[in-house]
């Protein structure tokens, strides 16, 4: 069966001011939907993953093509992008807001060293909150459309939160000014979404 370009849960304006319409049409309508064509492309070359589920693609993405890691990472990532977004913000509450103060010391200091690992990341990628494999709350980056998910990322978890710091997520507005974008960033998180994600990774 064929991956899908998921729907949009909002309209493309929804997220305005933080990110413009227009981006988020190219984004969401362009951009995904390539990866997901290239991915079912590659997918049909490789008769070992057909029926597979994208996470267990995932797992195993050492031994699959350059063309299904590029860009089952790229579907699956801005599948995931698209979630943890809305139009209402707000900040983490509960456990997941305990969880972090223990951790990071704060929420603003989670900010602070999610933002630097967003800047830090250098060309293209993403910035991730995950629960890694110890259970605790770890911030890690990596390149292209890579994630913590596949086997060989240098740090694996499970992601509860993740930005895309590629240029096309934020150029059109930001311009080459990505501090400027992960700062404002935050004001559109779906913290909802975000906690679902972490009371299943741990359980």
């Amino acid at each position: 069966m064929a991956f899908t370009l998921p729907p949009l849960s909002y309209a493309f304006d929804a997220l305005e001011p933080t990110i413009d319409a227009q981006t988020m049409q190219l984004h969401h309508d362009k951009h995904h939907q390539a990866y997901v064509d290239k991915l079912n492309e590659g997918v049909s070359e490789d008769s070992s993953l057909q029926g597979k589920s994208l996470e267990d693609i995932l797992s195993n993405i050492s031994s699959a093509s350059k063309k299904v890691r590029n860009n089952g990472g790229g579907h699956w990532n801005h599948s995931f992008f698209w979630e943890i977004m809305g139009p209402n913000g707000g900040r983490p509450s509960g456990r997941l807001a305990e969880t972090i103060d223990q951790t990071f010391g704060s929420f603003d200091d989670l900010k602070t060293k999610f933002n630097e690992a967003g800047v830090g990341q250098f060309g293209s990628g993403w910035v991730w909150l995950i629960v890694n494999q110890s259970g605790k709350l770890e911030v890690t980056a990596t390149p292209n459309q890579d994630n913590p998910l596949m086997d060989d990322a240098p740090v694996k978890g499970t992601p509860i939160l993740g930005n895309d710091v590629w240029e096309h997520a934020y150029y059109l507005k930001y311009n080459n000014r990505r501090p400027d974008y992960l700062k404002a960033w935050w004001d559109v998180v779906n913290w909802a979404k975000v906690d679902e994600h972490f009371a299943k990774a741990v359980g």
